[in-house]
């Protein structure tokens, strides 16, 4: 797959941005999978300057909307990070389906690894007003609800829906202001 066409020109304003795992594989149905995402967040919000609005996570993609002083390289940092994380999970759970696919879906270029993780580039909007904010966070949190998940978006735990409905979610988010 090519790189994407959606790119952060704008580093250091929010965006809304996806990630997703290459041939839309289901990564994220076991907690410890969802916790390195969420890990990998808390260090780049205490170290990176990452803020954090609004996240979801599925068993194959995730959304955020998130803002830093150099976010094309917290996105990268974040990618390159939680794939390794993510492969030596699968490798010590010996999930050989998954990781036989991961190895099926890495480019013939890329001889630096073993895994494509990821897939390559990232869905990035820049957002550049209240409304829209509040338009990607709802679409966020509605997603869960959308794919028929769960009835309400705060009863989805991966998620901020939780911190937006006034209960404390798996990790701290920044307000929108």
């Amino acid at each position: 797959m090519g790189r994407s066409r959606y790119v952060i020109l704008e580093p250091d304003k929010p965006h809304f941005l996806t990630c997703t795992v290459v041939e839309w594989l289901p990564v994220f149905t076991r907690p410890d999978a969802v916790q390195i995402v969420l890990d990998s967040w808390r260090y780049q919000r205490t170290h990176d300057g990452l803020r954090l609005y609004g996240y979801v996570i599925l068993e194959n993609h995730l959304h955020f909307v998130a803002q830093a002083p150099r976010l094309d390289k917290c996105v990268s940092s974040f990618k390159s990070f939680t794939a390794a994380r993510l492969i030596e999970l699968l490798e010590a759970s010996n999930a050989e389906r998954l990781l036989t696919r991961l190895r099926f879906a890495k480019c013939a270029h890329k001889r630096d690894r073993e895994y494509q993780f990821w897939q390559e580039g990232i869905h990035a909007e820049m957002v550049f007003s209240e409304a829209v904010m509040r338009e990607k966070l709802d679409y966020i949190h509605r997603n869960p609800v959308k794919r028929g998940y769960v009835d309400l978006p705060e009863h989805w735990r991966y998620s901020s829906a939780r911190d937006y409905s006034g209960q404390k979610g798996l990790m701290e988010v920044d307000s929108w202001c």
